[in-house]
C-alpha cells in the first residue's frame, strides 16, 4: 500500500512540475511602494474630542466621519455600537457616551 501511494505521489509530481514553470512564467509578483495622502487630521475640539480622537482614528480618518450625514443621536448610538459589536473595533466601553454625545454635537440632527 505504501509502495502505491508513494508511486501515485511520484506520478503526480512528474504531471504537475511542468504546470510550476507555466504559474512562475504565468504570475510575477512585486513589492510596490503605496504613499497614501496625510492622515493627521483630528477631530474639533470640543466635549468629547478626546474620546473621538482615542477611539475612532483608529480604523477611520476624521474627515470620513465628519463626511458622514447628519444622524439623530439614537442613530450615531447605532452606528456606534456597530463598529464595536459588527467590526469588533477596540474601543473603549467608557467612551462609548462621551463618542455617541460628540457625534450627535458636531453631525447630528436638530
Amino acid at each position: 500500500m505504501h509502495r502505491l501511494i508513494l508511486a501515485a505521489g511520484c506520478l503526480l509530481a512528474t504531471v504537475l512540475a511542468p504546470l510550476d514553470i507555466c504559474f512562475a512564467a504565468a504570475f510575477e509578483l512585486k513589492s510596490v511602494t503605496v504613499d497614501l495622502p496625510a492622515g493627521d487630521r483630528m477631530f474639533p475640539d470640543g466635549p468629547g474630542s478626546d474620546a473621538a480622537n482615542n477611539n475612532c482614528l483608529a480604523c477611520h480618518s476624521a474627515g470620513m466621519v465628519l463626511n458622514q450625514p447628519a444622524l439623530s443621536k439614537t442613530a450615531w448610538s447605532a452606528e456606534v455600537n456597530k463598529m464595536i459589536e459588527a467590526y469588533k473595533a477596540p474601543v473603549d466601553p467608557g467612551d462609548v457616551s462621551a463618542i455617541v454625545d460628540y457625534l450627535s454635537h458636531i453631525r447630528g440632527t436638530n
